[in-house]
């Protein structure tokens, strides 16, 4: 991810295993797994949690809430993670389809019809599926879109009314390519997504997702916006490389993206509520509470639309495999087929999620870092502990996926 202005923006071993005394859930401590990846890939803090058939068996958070101190990181710390926050506004937008509210084909000229005279033609009628699987035609993120995200937050209004600033604007720009004929990784299509679901529900989209995903599924430290309380160190603090060296940035303008950007990526959570969240999704409907059906579950997991193949990907964005509607499948040499990934970062941090819906497992990591060499080792973690709890004892692999 680049810096731009004043703003981030974001463009998801087999040791010894101890047992944590004391621990009354019996969950596997991570701890000395993690622990060398603090040294060797230069992370201020890392932590990790695996999820099986729903409960939450290992688990670790090692390092420092802030580089160059001694301020221990616990389970229980707030990390960010990006855009993983994009499958929880799936979610909603899948709840108002199941409420009749919306339908997948829903248009956005439908939703906002006092903009259609003005919207670029082929935007009228481009559907709620196709932004959530970024087939959209809205580009990426760029320096003209950047700037209207800063302009977004100079309106009047909370944040609802900045969000509908931004569609009209952009409503009036042309689109990267017909609508369902390309995939282009479009944080303002979820942006759009959001405004629809505030039009509906007469709420900020910060509101709806407390109400609708935070609360029910017991997501108790969920929230919005920087980790960090401001002039506290009370989260791992995000961290840039510079110089090539690690620095802090604390909760302010710099310490995360512009808020008109939450529906595209801007919850913060602990390790543990973010592997609950994995695990509720591994199941494809067998956990509580059932927010949705499980076969609308399981369409918000299925593949739209293949997407290039990007091996200098920025983190956090798709790097290649096919994208489903807030999800990603990705074909990795350590696993016998392809599993459900998507990562987030806004630059300063990072996180990765990876869910096997065939052996109801999924597995979470976060830092509080951004950059290549963080993806790195979030990914070499992923290897490891999928090596490990993804095969040993489950009985045998199967060797077809989606």
């Amino acid at each position: 991810m680049k810096r731009t202005s004043r703003y981030w923006y974001p463009g998801l071993i087999l040791l010894s295993v101890f047992w944590l005394s004391g621990n009354a859930e019996g969950r596997t401590s991570l701890d000395s797994v993690l622990q060398p990846y603090l040294s060797s890939y230069d992370l201020p803090a890392v932590a990790a949690g695996v999820v099986r058939d729903g409960k939450v068996i290992a688990a670790g958070a090692v390092g420092t809430r802030r580089v160059g101190t001694h301020i221990p990181v616990t389970l229980q710390d707030r990390f960010h993670i990006g855009s993983d926050t994009k499958a929880m506004t799936a979610l909603m937008a899948a709840m108002l389809v199941e409420e009749g509210k919306l339908r997948w084909d829903t248009a956005v000229a439908e939703v906002f019809p006092e903009l259609a005279e003005e919207m670029d033609p082929r935007l009228r009628r481009v559907t709620l599926e196709q932004l959530l699987s970024h087939t959209s035609g809205i580009p990426k993120d760029n320096e003209e879109i950047i700037k209207s995200y800063l302009e977004a937050m100079t309106q009047d209004g909370n944040l609802d009314a900045a969000r509908y600033w931004l569609v009209r604007q952009m409503s009036r720009r042309p689109l990267e390519f017909e609508p369902g004929t390309g995939f282009a990784y479009s944080n303002t299509g979820y942006v759009f997504v959001g405004a629809m679901i505030e039009r509906l529900e007469k709420t900020t989209w910060e509101e709806a997702i407390t109400r609708r995903v935070f609360i029910p599924l017991q997501l108790k430290t969920a929230g919005l916006g920087p980790q960090a309380s401001m002039g506290k160190i009370d989260a791992p603090v995000g961290h840039a490389v510079v110089d090539g060296r690690p620095q802090a940035l604390l909760a302010g303008p710099n310490g995360d993206v512009p808020p008109v950007m939450g529906p595209a990526g801007t919850v913060h959570l602990s390790v543990l509520d973010f592997a609950r969240w994995a695990g509720w999704n591994a199941g494809e409907g067998k956990c509580k509470p059932a927010l949705v059906k499980p076969e609308t579950l399981r369409k918000l997991h299925t593949p739209v639309i293949s997407t290039p193949e990007k091996k200098d990907a920025a983190p956090g964005t798709p790097r290649g495999g096919k994208y489903a509607l807030g999800w990603g499948w990705m074909t990795v040499d350590w696993a016998p087929y392809p599993l459900l990934y998507h990562g987030g970062s806004n630059s300063m941090n990072l996180a990765h999620v990876w869910i096997d819906p065939q052996r109801d497992l999924a597995m979470v990591f976060v830092t509080n870092i951004g950059g290549p060499k963080a993806d790195a080792a979030l990914l070499h973690l992923a290897h490891k502990l999928y090596s490990k709890y993804g095969r040993k004892g489950i009985g045998p692999l199967s060797t077809t996926g989606r």
